[in-house]
């Protein structure tokens, strides 16, 4: 906006300005209005539907990394919203590393929906360094983004240091990765990363090629893991093996009550015995009915 226009804006009564407003959708004044000028953010901040801006759905709109940067400008310093939703989109590690930088800095959006964009390990690292100075997301949805096991490794980092440094902050509590391409060696990253969380209750890593080996390492994890309650690992490639490693982890941890095992490689026999003996009212072993 030009200066010519910021000073028309500074002389205008508050009463039309929030006229302009009303011609406004609140996402234009999320990215068009807000940092113009002092006196504009402050009739923006008393402005009743910018401040009932919660929740913002951007699902499939083709959006890229010039889109995301700038959400990413204008999310750093918004205090209204709490659940971003970006899912179906093409934004790639660039537009991953402007939202990093956003919630540096941001101390109000507590979700983030990025399901089916294009970040990999690159942008998969942008978002662990931001996670790493942010206190208050809590769930974070990364599935179907090419992630691998070097994104993996940069994630599992940031659960290590994204805990709970003082009582009153929160930190991430759900973290999403289905759908990606973990396998086994990125299961063993996100395995140590258990071990020292404290705070994330629920793990999502369905369809990510994830056998044996990497079953061992999340149910040695679970041994010393006392916040965790929902694991999913359906659809990947563990057989009785890795299934019993899971169930021997189980008799040992009390905290985790859910644990979905559907759609691998496990025969019946063992299916029969995970339902017999989890299926209780305070654990529950999913598997093929």
């Amino acid at each position: 906006m030009s200066d010519k226009a910021v000073a028309s804006l500074i002389t205008l009564p508050a009463d039309i300005i929030c006229r302009i407003l009303d011609n406004l959708t609140r996402l234009q004044i999320l990215l068009s209005v807000r940092d113009v000028c002092t006196q504009l953010n402050t009739i923006t901040d008393t402005y009743y539907p910018y401040q009932t801006l919660k929740v913002l759905y951007l699902t499939g709109n083709d959006m890229r990394a010039e889109d995301a940067q700038h959400f990413g400008n204008a999310l750093q310093y918004n205090t209204t919203l709490t659940t971003l939703d970006m899912q179906k989109n093409r934004i790639d590690a660039q537009g991953a590393q402007y939202l990093s930088n956003a919630l540096q800095i941001n101390k109000t959006l507590t979700t983030l929906y990025l399901h089916s964009n294009s970040i990999g390990a690159e942008g998969a690292q942008h978002l662990a360094n931001g996670l790493q100075n942010n206190t208050t997301l809590t769930a974070l949805y990364l599935s179907a983004n090419g992630i691998d096991v070097e994104g993996a490794q940069y994630l599992a980092i940031a659960l290590q240091r994204n805990t709970v440094a003082i009582i009153s902050q929160q930190a991430l509590t759900m973290l999403n990765l289905s759908l990606n391409k973990i396998d086994d060696q990125g299961a063993q990253y996100l395995a140590n990363a258990l071990k020292k969380n404290r705070i994330l209750t629920t793990l999502r890593l369905y369809t990510n090629k994830i056998a044996d080996e990497g079953a061992q390492h999340l149910a040695d994890a679970l041994q010393h893991n006392k916040t965790l309650t929902s694991l999913d690992l359906a659809q990947n490639e563990i057989s009785d093996e890795g299934a019993q490693h899971l169930a021997s982890a189980l008799q040992k941890n009390t905290i985790l009550s859910s644990l979905d095992l559907r759609w691998n490689c496990i025969r019946s026999k063992k299916q029969k015995y995970l339902k017999k003996t989890f299926n209780t009212t305070s654990q529950r072993v999913l598997v093929e009915e």
